[in-house]
């Protein structure tokens, strides 16, 4: 049974992709960061949510594949992406096809 996390800037699935397709898997999960494109991301910083992701799925090891679980990343991969925000790590892209500013209000200056 595919199972999935759906946060504003984070999406797990229990799937991989193949030919553009998601395919249900026991054994992958599959990250799709920001669909919206509501952030511009340099490939360091993009690197760093990747790299959180995978430590946080570490941490579950041995326990059960759960859509709560999967909740639980994503929340803790959203509090990540407000964190790169804060730091200027990441920016709002302006150019996106909504700007709601869902992580706080842009900084100026």
């Amino acid at each position: 049974m595919l199972l999935k996390s759906t946060t504003r800037h984070i999406r797990i699935y229990t799937a991989e992709v193949k030919n553009n397709q998601l395919i249900e898997s026991n054994n992958v999960l599959t990250l799709d960061v920001d669909p919206d494109n509501e952030f511009n991301w340099e490939e360091v910083s993009l690197n760093k949510v990747y790299s959180k992701f995978d430590e946080l799925v570490e941490s579950y090891n041995g326990e059960e594949l759960s859509e709560y679980n999967l909740r639980r990343i994503g929340s803790d991969l959203e509090h990540f992406i407000r964190s790169l925000l804060q730091k200027g790590e990441i920016s709002y892209n302006l150019n996106a096809r909504v700007q709601n500013y869902s992580m706080g209000l842009p900084k100026l200056g």
